[in-house]
């Protein structure tokens, strides 16, 4: 026998328990959970198939026309399938609110996670993409602070990678690719690259 799967609010401790989700993420991931249930529960629910047809079977192998006939094809109702889907959202986001109420789950916190463990090898562009994917984003003061440090969480990512300015344009275009992919702007690239004595790069 299948057992039963986690109710919301287990299911999202659970989660939650693993590492930090932003209430975007968290929603997505526990109405997937709120289908699997609901199927769960029908499933368990629904009388044994070929209950109550009446036909317990032929001894001479010989179908009434009934059972022989192609099915119909069921559809399902748009309305009632959308009726089903907004309940499954109530019920999540009732238990979002409540993770809420009692601080297991914050946007602010799971950002500051997020941006503890990327901060020092991504760029600015490359955070921010991140972040917009988990369905938050970065404040005025936070973006500001962040630029404040760019060009020397920069160079500490590509001294890890490199131990010399390019020697010539092939490598510097390497080394320019390197640095971009990790979300750092081409003016802070530059800077890196150029070693310039303002910058006081090396």
């Amino acid at each position: 026998m299948k057992r039963a799967p986690l109710s919301l609010k287990a299911q999202a401790l659970a989660l939650q328990s693993r590492r930090e989700h932003s209430r975007a993420e968290l929603r997505t991931k526990l109405l997937a959970h709120a289908r699997k249930r609901a199927a769960f529960e029908a499933e368990a629910t629904a009388p044994p198939s070929g209950w109550g047809s009446g036909w317990e079977g032929d001894p001479f192998g010989e179908a009434p026309d009934a059972a022989i006939a192609p099915p119909a094809v069921v559809t399902e109702d748009r309305a009632s399938r959308s009726a089903a889907t907004e309940a499954l959202l109530a019920e999540v986001d009732a238990v979002l609110d409540w993770l809420q109420t009692q601080r297991y789950q914050s946007d602010e916190r799971f950002i500051e996670s997020r941006l503890n463990s990327r901060a020092p090898r991504q760029g600015l562009a490359r955070l921010r993409q991140d972040l917009a994917r988990h369905g938050v984003s970065l404040d005025a003061e936070t973006v500001q602070s962040l630029r404040q440090t760019e060009v020397q969480r920069a160079r500490d990512v590509w001294r890890k990678r490199f131990d010399h300015l390019p020697a010539d344009a092939s490598e510097r275009a390497r080394q320019m690719r390197f640095l971009a992919a990790r979300g750092f702007s081409g003016e802070v690239v530059r800077k890196v690259l150029g070693g310039s004595a303002d910058d006081d790069l090396f």
